[in-house]
This record gives structure tokens, sequence and C-alpha cells, in this order.
């Protein structure tokens, strides 16, 4: 090998491994003054944006956010507001969603009904009807690295020449119910459509970290962290299930009649593990119910110890399903799976015979007053 492919390599080496530094640690936040950094990142209508898309417009405001931070959806609508709001100013609002998927572990979901990929933000945006592009930089995260974003969100705004001006917090309240004392993501933008200097340039921002890369190694732990887990099963009569439904609990109470026989409940099961384990920190429950025979209890038990299923689980403890059918739900016509979403006080707020749909239970779940999306 030459000198010359010898110092090229060392230096591609050094490259990488600063770069993955900068992820491992965050990236320096941009300094007021600097220059956009560009960059290429699909949108979830599928085209390409760069900073040239939105050369016509005199302010361009970019928002690090994302679905799945409860702060990040405090703050969608006041999002909304700015693009609407200077509309006419043709002020140009973009938001970046620059998450790894891959690095975000399911007992940090527990105030959303979707994650970050690309795919749930193409169905976030349809649910929410963003006014504004929103883009994907969660593979190589190369635009976050270049603006150093500190938490979801975090607003950037440049003026015509594409100089940094602000950069922080939206405003000071997160709860959408509140009155926020400073809007200064707000104040900014009308000082620079009026041609002001920024009066406030910086501040901090707060919400949920980033998810670099470097943490993608919390999943394998959180998994790892499961099958340490202890799964059981319980025999439950007729009043303990009235006594379920019941639910004096001050918990949300999501409950599953299944059997090991039923393909569809087998099949779908793995959907209340994934809701089991990304609500189980809040005031929510997921109890399994199975509907085999009692002599098939160590069945239902393997099946239950596959799934890390940790959760509270029962078997009714006679062959009557009949018996079962009505403790549960005399509304229950018999087919399995059955399904109820069960608020404290007893109240069925869902119920579904046959398999679920996990997008729509996921979201009915997080809207529950008892739950919600927001601290």
């Amino acid at each position: 090998m030459s000198g010359f492919m010898r110092i090229y390599l060392n230096v591609a080496i050094c490259v990488v491994l600063l770069a993955n530094l900068a992820v491992a640690q965050g990236a320096k936040t941009l300094a007021i003054g600097s220059a956009a950094p560009d960059f290429r990142l699909k949108g979830v209508d599928d085209k390409i944006y760069s900073l040239k898309s939105f050369a016509e417009a005199p302010i361009l405001a970019i928002v690090f956010s994302c679905n799945h931070c409860p702060t990040a959806q405090a703050y969608e609508d006041r999002i909304k507001a700015l693009s609407s709001d200077f509309k006419a100013q043709k002020v140009a609002v973009v938001v970046i969603s620059s998450n790894d998927p891959k690095a975000i572990r399911l007992d940090e979901l527990g105030y959303t009904d979707m994650s970050d990929t690309f795919d749930e933000m193409k169905l976030r945006a349809k649910d929410k009807s963003y006014n504004f592009p929103y883009l994907y930089d969660g593979d190589d995260q190369a635009t976050a690295l270049a603006y150093g974003p500190v938490a979801t969100p975090h607003i950037f705004i440049f003026d015509k020449d594409r100089k940094l001006r602000y950069n922080g917090r939206i405003d000071d309240v997160e709860k959408p119910t509140g009155t926020p004392k400073n809007k200064d993501a707000y104040n900014a933008i009308q000082e620079l459509v009026s041609n002001k200097p920024v009066s406030v340039p910086a501040t901090k921002t707060f919400g949920c970290s980033m998810k670099w890369i470097t943490k993608e190694h919390g999943v394998q732990d959180e998994e790892a962290a499961w099958a340490k887990e202890p799964v059981s099963i319980e025999t439950i009569d007729e009043a303990g299930l009235k006594e379920l439904i019941a639910n004096k609990s001050d918990k949300l109470r999501l409950i599953n009649v299944w059997a090991t026989w039923c393909g569809p409940c087998v099949t779908e099961f793995p959907d209340f593990m994934q809701m089991h384990h990304m609500y189980r920190n809040r005031d929510f429950e997921f109890v399994s119910v199975s509907a085999d025979n009692p002599d098939k209890k160590e069945k239902a038990l393997k099946f239950l110890q596959g799934k890390r299923a940790s959760n509270k689980n029962y078997i009714f403890n006679t062959e009557d399903k009949y018996k079962l059918i009505e403790s549960i739900d005399p509304n229950w016509q018999g087919a399995l799976p059955y399904t109820i979403l069960v608020e404290p006080g007893g109240k069925i707020v869902y119920a579904k015979q046959g398999p679920i749909d996990p997008k729509m239970m996921k979201k009915a779940i997080v809207e529950n007053k008892y739950i919600g999306r927001f601290y």
C-alpha cells in the first residue's frame, strides 16, 4: 500500500470516529449568525427537500421534532399555527424528525400510538393535517449533526440570507391548555418579517432527548430485561371475572380473552405485549384471560412464557364457556378473540369480537382521559 493510500485511509477512519463521537455525545448546537447547513431529505409526501426548496421564503423556520415525544405532540398545533400565521408573509416552516427508530425503547412510547419510523410519520402527518413539510433524517442523522438540536421540539429560525437569528424553544409553556408568557419563536419571526433584529436570539429548550444511533443498544437491553421477568397464570372464577370487569382500580384496563387453539388469538397476542410494554408505566394495565379448559393451564402458561407475558394472566376455572361469556360481557356473542377496554369504575369504552386493529387500539388507549398524550 502506498504512503498516500495509508494517509487517506487514516484520515477516513478519523472522520468516521469523530462522526461516531459526535453522535454519541450529541452534536454542538449551531451558533447564532451561522449559515444554514444544507440537507437533502425525503418528506412524507415522498418529495426530496433541500434549502433550495425554500429559496423563495424570506424567513425559514426549521423545527426538529418527532412523533412519539409528549412535548413534541404538545407543540404540534402551535407549529401548525406558526405556519398559518405567517403564510401571507411567505415564511416557510419545515419539521425534521431525526430520531433513529431503532434506538427507541417501547417504554419510551408511553405517551403515543406511533413511533418515529418514516411510515408512521406519514400516518401522523395525515392524522394531524400538517400544513408544513415533514422530513425524515433518522437513518444517518446527518442533518441533526449539522444543526445540533438538544431536544424535541427545537426550532432554528433563519433570515433571508439563511443566517441563524433564533434558536431554542417555541414558547415557555409545554401543555397546550396553558397560556405562554413568552412566545419566543413567534416573536422572532415577527421581528424578522418587520426587518428588526431579534431581541431574544437564543433560549433553552425543553423536551425529549434526541434518539441518536448510539442508543440502539438500549432496545436490546430492554428486551433482555423482559426475558428475566416472571410469567404466571392464575385460575379465576365467575365472581373474579365480574370483579375484573368492575375495575375498582385507578387504571385503564385492557382485557383480552384468548385461547391457545385460537389462531387469530395467537397471531395478535404480540400486539398486546407491545402495548403492555409501551403503557405499563402509566395508569394502564393489560390483563389476559385464557378460555382454554382448566386442564390446559400448563399449555397456556408455556405459551405466555414464550411471549414474555409478565402482565396479569388468568384461566377460567370451568369448561362452561357460556358462564365465561356472561361474566365478561353479556353483549359478547362468544367468538374469540374478544377484547374490551375498561375505565376505572367499570365503564367499557371499547369492545371488539375478533382481531383488533393494533393502530386503532393504541390510539384508543393513549387518547383516553386516564392516559393522554401530554404530561
